[in-house]
């Protein structure tokens, strides 16, 4: 009989595999698809954001008290410097960017990455499955005794279950685990997009799409009935991207799960290019410009903007100003709609929040029924959860796939421990 099988090929998959054969443990990894590590190929947009370089207390507090809470034990037992030390050891450098981003050093990428790790786990000795679906979970009198594969039943007494999310389905992620799961009796908190685009309404011209705006403050609001934007949701400073459906980059991504739990009550969202000075810096500052070039057009008062010069006319009429008018003609109650608009340039209303293209989702198995310094179900005996499958989902900068290197070494600990006794 197999000791531990692992269902999942993922980040917190191959972690737990590698360390549960580590530690003597005969495992054998299950994936779904052709190759290993499919998810993490898009991560970062294919330049893989491996982790955060803060304390692990800081990182572990960007995520949601409750979810803190339970990463606490597994982010002390396999540390961001820990998970480097995998990855280095094997030659990879990597380099930390000033917001605290991780990343492989340029050339190498997200597919390097997972060669590394996937050279980790076959040289522990971990048999690897490819284009092998689970169907379902084969539990015998309250303790996992095996899992269904073309009908077939293949038996073990530790089971992983490392299968990720629902997002890019593509790349296997299709929440199988949470069907498997609910059907033992596990609860699974709703399940909403996180780190996911924004789809707008109305959506950018088409010649936006593409067009990003750097260092800005996506910020989104809730909207009134009234169509009368209303109290902040969520806010994020980063970069933003506009593409033909709405907005994306790190800053959409950062208030997108804000933005999905909210619904069915709408969202606008805004955008902030000057987040370091205040509407009245602002303000100074075009009257300073308008006085001393007046016979500037208001398209020439912003071109030191930090907006490209194609978004620059539609920034104008936003704030129902004439782009041609001339500086002199500029009134208070004109300069105060600019200078508004700078500080807060409405984007659109979001109509939609894909699920299926968020990076990660939120929601999953209710993390009071796991044993938080195992990874064991309270439910089922010799049933380990970790990664994406659990109900946790962190802001964009590395953090969940931290959380996922961390959960599968614990959930490989402790399989293998138990599976080798």
């Amino acid at each position: 009989m197999t000791d531990v099988i692992v269902v999942g090929g993922g980040a917190a998959g191959m972690l737990a595999a590698w360390r549960a054969a580590k530690l003597g443990a005969r495992v054998t990894l299950l994936e779904k698809k052709n190759r290993l590590g499919t998810k993490i190929l898009i991560s970062g947009g294919g330049k893989c954001n491996l982790t955060h370089a803060g304390e692990m207390e800081e990182i572990r507090r960007q995520f949601r008290p409750n979810e803190a809470g339970f990463l606490k034990a597994s982010f002390y037992r396999f540390t961001n410097d820990d998970f480097l030390e995998l990855l280095t050891g094997q030659g990879l450098k990597v380099y930390t960017r000033p917001d605290g981003r991780i990343f492989p050093v340029p050339p190498i990428d997200a597919k390097d990455v997972v060669e590394v790790l996937e050279r980790h786990v076959r040289d522990a000795g971990v048999k690897v499955r490819l284009d092998c679906p689970v169907e379902k979970i084969i539990v015998t009198e309250g303790s996992v005794s095996g899992v269904q594969i073309e009908g077939k039943v293949l038996p073990c007494s530790r089971l992983i279950i490392a299968v990720g999310g629902s997002s890019f389905p593509g790349t296997g992620c299709t929440g199988d685990g949470w069907k498997w799961l609910a059907e033992l009796g596990h609860t699974i908190v709703k399940l909403t997009a996180a780190l996911a685009p924004l789809y707008l309404d109305p959506t950018p011209p088409e010649d936006w799409s593409g067009v990003a705006l750097r260092d800005c403050v996506l910020r989104a609001r809730k909207q009134n009935p009234d169509n009368s934007t209303g109290k902040e949701r969520m806010h994020w400073r980063g970069d933003l991207l506009f593409t033909h459906k709405g907005v994306s980059g790190p800053t959409a991504l950062g208030v997108s799960r804000e933005v999905a739990e909210a619904i069915p009550e709408n969202s606008t969202v805004e955008v902030d290019l000057y987040p370091d000075e205040t509407f009245e810096q602002v303000n100074a500052r075009l009257m300073a410009q308008a006085q001393q070039n007046p016979k500037k057009t208001l398209l020439g008062l912003i071109e030191d903007a930090p907006l490209p010069e194609r978004l620059r006319k539609p920034l104008l009429e936003s704030a129902k100003l004439d782009p041609a008018a001339k500086c002199a003609a500029l009134t208070a109650k004109d300069r105060n709609r600019l200078a508004n608009t700078l500080k807060g340039w409405q984007v659109g209303r979001v109509r939609a929040v894909p699920l299926e293209r968020g990076e990660v989702v939120a929601g999953g198995v209710a993390l009071e029924e796991v044993d938080s310094k195992t990874m064991e179900s309270r439910k089922i005996k010799g049933l380990y959860l970790c990664g994406e499958v659990l109900d946790i989902a962190g802001p964009v900068g590395g953090y969940n796939l931290q959380a996922a290197w961390s959960t599968g070494i614990v959930a490989g600990d402790s399989a293998a421990q138990n599976a080798v006794e």
